[in-house]
C-alpha cells in the first residue's frame, strides 16, 4: 500500500488552514491552495491567514498557492471546499491518482450528490475519502486533542491515510461507511442553526437538549433511509459533531440560528459573513432529498424555511410544538 507523506490541501479558509498547519506544525512540508490572493499572500509572507483564522501562528514548512496546477505532484489531497463551489474545483483539479479526502460537509442542491458523488463523476481514477467529526478549526490549528472520522469504502487506504494524518493530539478513527460520515456531518450543521434559534428566542436548554435528541433521530431516519451505519450516526462523525456545534457558541451555524431567534432576518445574516455557515446551505437541499424519500425531517424543514425567509421564528416554533403525539422511536 502507498504511504501517504506529501499532502496538500485544497481549500483557504478556516478548516483548510487548521488542517494545514496541523500537518506542517513539525516542519513538514505541506502545500495548500486558496482562491483568494490576499490568504495567499499573507500565508507565504507573514505565516498567518488574517481573513479566516486570524490568531493561529501558521508553520514556515507551510507554503500556499493560488494555482491548481501547483498540487498535481502531492501524495493525497484534504479538499476543504464548500459544496456549493466544490464541482467547479473538482473540475478544474489536475488529472491524477492521489486520494481526495474531502473535509467539508453538506449536499449539493438539485443533483443532491455529497462530496464523493461528485468525485465519482469528476476524479474517478483518484481513491476518495471522508474526514469528519467534532472539530472547531481554531482548536485544531492550536493542538489541541482532537478525534475524528476517517472514512474510506478500502479499509486499507482509510488505515494508511489515518496513519499518515494522525498526531499526537489528533486522533482519526477509521471506518469504511462514507455515507454515514457525510450524512452526520451535512445534518449536523442544519440543527446548529435550529439550537441557534433556541438560545437566541430565549427558549431554554431543556427545549435545546430537546432538540438535540429529536434532531438526533432525524439525522438517524435519513442516514438509514441512504444506506448509513447506525454505529456512525452514534460516533463522532454524528452524535459527537452534533453535540459540539449544538452547544457552543464557536459554531458559525449555531451563530446564525441565534441570529435568526433574536428576529434578524436571514438575508442580512448571511450576507454580512465571508466565512461560510454550511447548514445554510444543506438545509433547503436535505430538506427537499427527505421530501422525495418520504423521510420526516420536521426540524431540517423548519430551519430550512427560516434561512429562506418563508416563516416567521415564532410561527415555527409553534407549528413544531403542535405536531401530534407520537412514540419516542418515530
Amino acid at each position: 500500500m502507498t504511504s501517504y507523506a506529501n499532502f496538500g490541501v485544497v481549500g483557504g479558509g478556516a478548516w483548510g488552514t487548521a488542517l494545514a498547519q496541523l500537518l506542517a506544525a513539525d516542519g513538514v512540508p505541506v502545500r495548500l491552495w486558496a482562491r483568494e490572493a490576499d490568504v495567499v499572500a499573507a500565508i507565504n509572507a507573514e505565516h498567518r491567514n488574517p481573513v479566516f483564522l486570524p490568531d493561529a501562528a501558521l508553520s514556515p514548512s507551510l507554503t500556499a498557492t493560488g494555482d491548481l496546477a501547483g498540487m498535481a505532484d502531492l501524495d493525497a489531497l484534504l479538499v476543504v471546499v464548500p459544496v456549493p463551489f466544490l464541482r467547479a474545483v473538482l473540475a478544474e483539479l489536475p488529472a491524477g491518482d492521489a486520494p481526495l479526502v474531502f473535509c467539508s460537509k453538506g449536499m449539493e442542491a438539485g443533483s443532491f450528490a455529497f462530496p464523493v458523488d461528485m468525485a465519482r463523476d469528476l476524479a474517478p481514477r483518484r481513491p476518495h475519502a471522508v474526514l469528519s467529526g467534532p472539530t472547531f478549526a481554531h482548536e485544531v490549528a492550536a493542538g489541541l486533542p482532537t478525534a475524528i472520522t476517517l472514512a474510506a469504502a478500502d479499509p486499507a487506504i482509510a488505515s494508511t491515510l489515518a496513519q499518515a494524518l494522525a498526531r499526537p493530539h489528533f486522533r482519526p478513527y477509521v471506518s469504511t461507511d462514507v455515507i454515514g460520515a457525510e450524512i452526520g456531518g451535512a445534518v449536523k450543521n442544519i440543527l446548529a442553526i435550529a439550537c441557534g434559534i433556541v438560545d437566541g428566542a430565549g427558549l431554554g436548554l431543556n427545549a435545546r437538549a430537546a432538540l438535540i435528541s429529536r434532531g438526533f433521530a432525524e439525522m438517524t431516519r435519513f442516514g438509514l433511509s441512504r444506506g448509513a451505519q447506525a454505529e456512525t450516526l452514534a460516533g463522532l462523525a454524528g452524535l459527537g459533531d452534533l453535540v459540539l456545534t449544538c452547544t457552543s457558541f464557536n459554531s458559525r451555524n449555531f451563530a446564525l440560528g441565534q441570529g435568526l431567534g433574536r428576529g434578524e432576518a436571514a438575508d442580512v445574516l448571511l450576507a454580512d459573513r465571508r466565512t461560510v455557515a454550511e447548514g445554510a446551505f444543506s438545509a433547503p437541499v436535505v430538506a427537499a432529498a427527505a421530501r422525495a424519500d418520504g423521510i420526516d425531517m420536521p426540524i431540517t424543514d423548519t430551519v430550512a424555511r427560516l434561512v429562506a425567509g418563508e416563516t416567521r421564528v415564532g410561527d415555527a416554533i409553534q407549528a413544531l410544538l403542535s405536531r401530534p403525539l407520537r412514540p419516542e422511536g418515530r
